[in-house]
């Protein structure tokens, strides 16, 4: 066996010490990302669960995100310590994640609107709303999609890129709602009697605020009826009820004074003969 020169041995010093300190470095980068990825994961988290106005959702997924992009970054300076070159793998990661992203364009567009709803907020769980051709009581809000029941208890599960993507109209917003109620009487009716009903009906109504002040009058004049708008403020808990409500008081109170609620007719005259 031949024996090995001083140089030869220096230099398997040299390699071997370069080895011994890669490997140690690698090791402790290797700890410190596992450590920090996860703190970092636990101290977003934290955050969010913190302050109520902002939603869980979201920073339960920035957790997730920058725990991988520590890992990411923390893998990488360990590859790079054993001489691997990364900047081939990075390329490859980008083109990968290009051809991905072409070929998922809806589902990073509901994701992105996602984003946008959990940040901005313009609903949240509970709220009745409307958009496009959908309407109903939020139940969940996701990074995809969102969830609705409508008022017949039917589950809705809609794409957020359509969410986002259209007017909302959002009925919990305000405690507070204002409902026009338009009631039709006939020409021959006196009109101060049934102005005085309707304002009766309206100040025995403990739903109906009296700030704002309730408004009664005549709204128009149509070809067979004389229209009465009453404009009303209620909780919007009471909306609907109250409608309902107020609809059968009025035939009712109506009824009994012998106010006549008249419908369209059609006059006929024979000109012949």
């Amino acid at each position: 066996m031949p024996e090995l020169s001083a140089f030869d041995v220096v230099l398997s010093s040299q390699l071997f010490t370069s080895f011994l300190g890669n490997f140690v470095s690698a090791i402790i980068v290797l700890i410190a990302t596992l450590v920090s990825s996860r703190l970092m994961k636990s101290w977003i988290t934290r955050l969010g669960f913190k302050y109520e106005q902002f939603d869980d959702t979201l920073f339960v997924f920035l957790s997730k995100a920058a725990q991988v992009v520590i890992l990411v970054v923390g893998g990488t300076f360990v590859l790079n310590s054993f001489g691997v070159q990364t900047t081939s793998i990075i390329a490859l990661l980008g083109a990968a994640g290009l051809a991905v992203g072409l070929a998922l364009q809806g589902t990073l567009s509901n994701f992105a609107a996602g984003i946008m709803l959990i940040i901005f907020r313009p609903f949240k769980c509970g709220d009745y709303i409307a958009f496009s051709t959908q309407s109903g009581t939020v139940k969940e809000i996701t990074i995809f999609t969102t969830e609705l029941t409508t008022s017949e208890n039917v589950q809705v599960i809609v794409p957020n890129g359509q969410v986002w993507g259209a007017p909302i109209t959002n009925y919990s917003t305000f405690n507070t709602r204002r409902m026009d109620l338009t009631f039709r009487v006939s020409y021959n009716t006196n009109l101060s009697v049934a102005e005085t009903l309707l304002q009766g009906l309206v100040d025995a109504e403990a739903r109906i605020h009296k700030d704002p002040a309730p408004m009664i009058n005549i709204s128009n004049l149509n070809q067979s009826s004389v229209d009465f708008i009453v404009r009303i403020w209620c909780n919007s808990s009471d909306l609907l009820t109250l409608r309902f409500d107020m609809n059968r008081k009025v035939k009712d109170a109506l009824d009994l004074k012998g106010i006549e609620i008249p419908f369209p007719t059609t006059k006929i005259i024979n000109t012949k003969g």
